[in-house]
């Protein structure tokens, strides 16, 4: 299962239980002009995040043999110490709603 796929089967899921769910979409990309920029969101950005009952949770979506950047560690990091959200890193629909479930 590629990490999109889970992305996807997690965005169900979590829907299906009464979450809102985002997808982030964040890099770069070469405009008509040739010149590369980046999207508006922080370098590490969560590909998930959801809220429900006033609580945002970020999720990092990786395959079982995927590995999170710096930059995405340090995101779920801040996110986690600095604003009390849950941010983790996740690999299956399972360990998504237990995530959520757990917090």
């Amino acid at each position: 299962m590629t990490e999109h796929d889970i992305q996807n089967a997690i965005r169900l899921e979590l829907s299906k239980l009464g979450y809102c769910v985002f997808r982030a979409n964040v890099g770069r990309s070469k405009g008509a002009d040739g010149k590369w920029f980046e999207t508006g969101l922080p370098r590490g950005f969560s590909d998930l995040f959801a809220v429900k009952n006033g609580k945002i949770y970020f999720l990092e979506v990786k395959t079982e043999t995927g590995r999170p950047s710096q930059d995405q560690l340090n995101f779920l990091a801040v996110m986690r110490d600095r604003y009390g959200c849950v941010a983790e890193i996740v690999r299956s629909v399972d360990d998504a709603v237990r995530v959520v479930s757990e917090s």
